[in-house]
């Protein structure tokens, strides 16, 4: 991560950066203020314009004496929060001060926009040359939780993001005290271009909970001799570990809350008998986290910025770029931890409600370490092919030439969901492990979930309380696989990484399209859907499946969602690790 002394930042003044003082911490809007009263998102009035300025900004993490360089928006980080009003039109003025990058932008996550205020550089648009100021204007025809991000390199791992609230037309039905944004994010110390090299050379250069000699005796006690043997067989002949939970970990990452280092406690005040509603939004780069409040427990009534039939709770996964909205009826009159913990338990993120500032309650301690089983990716069964040093199992592979190349399947009256086609890569370089037998995991929860005594929020559970905006008909259906080689830090789509595919996907206007998502590899990829809606099929009748631009999809799983484009024009498709997007897991869709 760059540092930066008083002269360059004196200097960089000129180009629209603001502070509050040189030695200070990184000032932080209104919204993010512990306990202010602004903070509410009840004291706000929705605006319709503003003016953005995206420059460097000096950052003070954990009371270092040496700041680092974010590229904030308007002086602070996150952003500052949009608050808008459904059925209104909105102009944003987005200034690019970052006088040495190619260009900067900003995407609306989850907002139904026209295609060239997608702000997608390379895609739907330019991107913002640095010194120049790009509007955006669009009309609102949703409500609900969002946010916004820059979409040109790693801009949004150093602070470009914030949250997007939209009010609804009418008042809104959800009903609470207080409303207070959560979002959650991670920072690297290293720096980002510093971090993507290092896992490039070393898929495992952050992660510093690798198995030891001592877990190899507790599993012989616990599996026997022979299965753990044959457990660690296979993992070194697919060359993977099954510790290998997140690209970078709490060894490098500093996990924030509303832009706060744990230590520094962010609070939100309540009173014995309020409601509270928590909107959690996960800004992170790379970081899936597990979201708790002991004490407490939550109901959650709107996921992805779309309301459902509230779910009482005690734990829910959150995954880079997916929100959700969650109720709280604190009775008592004492403090309360919000725990953000990674996927991989290797730190976490922290808040606390409380009647009063200066208070806080007790930190959970992290839970053990999850290990991969084989099932967990699909591998239970050795009847799979795997791409590696071995090489492919052709006699597990029992399939039609003439379709293994072909992602999509057209039939005119299709009764119910074909399933996706088994699939083959043109070559295994980018490709280092087929599920052969993906399966329906809608109802589990995630690896190192479930197991506590709680209930833990699933994509089953989810009951759309929106109304159904699409027919039931479905059109065609098409499968896309999530492929990897993680030894090589090579993400894809179908086998080839985005400068290696032959063009677009290509959806039609207004069709009912069945997508197959599976999952080919070992890790859990967010998937992110620009432009439209992804109905996740989960068992509820059609009028109740959930809505998602964003869908979590575990390994060796295959999840279908129902999607109809309703926008012309070319939109991204790509998974939300950010580092996984620039490796290669990224695609155009292109609906005409």
């Amino acid at each position: 991560m760059e540092k930066i002394n008083r002269r360059q930042f004196v200097g960089r003044l000129g180009a629209g950066v603001f502070v509050t003082s040189l030695g200070g911490l990184l000032p932080r809007p209104l919204w993010a203020e512990p306990g202010a009263a602004a903070a509410d998102l009840l004291k706000l009035t929705p605006q319709s314009r503003y003016d953005l300025d995206i420059a460097y900004q000096p950052f003070y993490l954990n009371g270092q004496k040496e700041a680092v360089q974010a590229t904030a928006i308007n002086g602070t980080v996150p952003g500052p929060l949009m608050h808008w009003r459904e059925g209104d039109t909105v102009e944003l003025n987005v200034t690019n001060s970052l006088m040495d990058t190619e260009h900067s932008s900003i995407h609306w996550h989850g907002i139904l926009v026209p295609f060239a205020m997608d702000g997608v550089p390379g895609v739907n648009f330019d991107g913002i040359r640095p010194g120049e100021t790009f509007t955006y204007r669009y009309k609102l025809v949703q409500s609900g939780t969002y946010w916004y991000h820059s979409h040109s390199a790693f801009q949004e791992q150093t602070g470009t993001y914030g949250p997007l609230i939209i009010e609804p037309r009418g008042g809104d039905p959800i009903r609470a005290d207080r409303d207070y944004t959560v979002m959650l994010s991670d920072w690297t110390s290293d720096g980002p271009h510093a971090a993507f090299r290092n896992v490039t050379m070393n898929d495992g250069y952050y992660n510093y909970q690798q198995r030891t000699v001592g877990d190899l005796f507790k599993d012989f006690k616990e599996r026997g001799i022979k299965d753990t043997v044959a457990d660690r067989l296979a993992w070194g002949k697919m060359r993977m570990s099954p510790v290998d939970l997140a690209g970078i970990t709490g060894a490098e990452y500093t996990y924030l809350m509303n832009g706060l280092a744990p230590d520094s406690n962010w609070t939100a005040l309540f009173n014995p008998g309020e409601t509270v509603r928590l909107r959690f939004i996960n800004s992170a780069a790379m970081s899936t986290f597990d979201v708790r409040i002991p004490g407490l427990d939550m109901q959650v009534v709107m996921v992805d910025g779309k309301a459902v039939k509230p779910v009482d709770i005690h734990e829910f996964r959150i995954s880079v770029a997916e929100t959700y909205d969650v109720l709280v009826r604190p009775k008592k009159d004492q403090p309360f931890t919000i725990f953000a913990e990674s996927l991989d338990r290797s730190g976490y993120a922290r808040g606390t409600l409380a009647p009063q500032m200066g208070l806080s309650a007790s930190v959970p301690d992290l839970r053990e370490r999850p290990v991969r089983r084989l099932d967990d990716i699909g591998m239970g069964m050795m009847g799979q092919k795997i791409f590696g040093g071995g090489g492919m199992d052709h006699g597990s592979m029992k399939m039609d030439s003439g379709k293994q190349h072909g992602p999509e399947t057209t039939t005119p009256d299709i009764p119910g969901p074909i399933g996706p086609e088994p699939f083959v890569p043109d070559d295994n370089v980018n490709t280092a492990m087929i599920v052969m037998n993906p399966k329906d995991r809608v109802s589990e929860p995630g690896i190192g979930l479930g197991d506590d005594g709680w209930k833990v929020l699933t994509y089953a559970d989810m009951v759309s309380d929106a109304p159904q905006q699409y027919k039931p008909e479905v059109d065609r259906e098409m499968t896309i696989n999530i492929t990897a080689n993680m030894e090589r830090f090579m993400f894809s789509f179908d086998g080839k990484k985005y400068s290696e595919h032959p063009g677009p996907y290509n959806f039609r206007h207004n069709e009912r399209l069945r997508l197959w998502l599976v999952n080919h590899t070992m890790m859990e990829h967010p998937i992110h859907l620009h432009g439209m809606w992804m109905q996740i099929e989960n068992g509820q009748p059609h009028d109740s499946i959930p809505y998602k631009h964003t869908i979590l999809v575990k390994p060796g799983e295959k999840i279908s969602a129902l999607i109809t484009p309703i926008e012309k024009g070319d939109w991204a498709f790509h998974c939300h690790l950010l580092y996984h997007m620039e490796a290669g897991m990224f695609q155009v869709v292109r609906v005409s």
